[in-house]
């Protein structure tokens, strides 16, 4: 079992920014890919970013490119998504994740453990 717990969501005006985290815990993440994905009202939950926890090469999601960065800290076993420029459409739950497949890290199914969500809630 993997053990992840978000943190950092928050109100912030368009334009600012947030730092999200996720702590884990469990089993070696060493053969993981680490994932962010948000849920708007509504709304399916869509892959935001993800990045190999060994390699650390990283995919970002055309609507965030530019604006956020997945990155972690193996020594910490935390997974950060950095947020910059954040838009009203941004608003969601945001969830970390952890896969332990080979490919489709795209997919929400591919991913066999969740953490609990936190909002990030932008004014326009």
């Amino acid at each position: 079992q993997v053990q992840l717990v978000e943190s950092g969501g928050g109100l912030v005006q368009a334009g600012g920014s947030l730092r999200l985290s996720c702590a884990a815990s469990g089993r070696t993440l060493s053969s993981y890919r680490m994932g962010w994905f948000r849920q708007a009202p509504g709304q399916e939950r869509q892959l935001v970013a993800h990045i190999a926890w060994t390699r650390g090469n990283t995919y970002h999601s055309e609507s965030v490119k530019g604006r956020f960065t997945i990155s972690r800290d193996t020594a910490k076993n935390t997974v950060y998504l950095q947020m910059n420029s954040l838009k009203p459409e941004d608003t969601a739950v945001y969830y970390c994740a952890a896969s332990n497949r080979i490919a489709g890290w795209t997919m929400a199914s591919n991913y066999d453990f969740w953490g609990q969500g936190t909002q990030v809630t932008v004014s326009s």
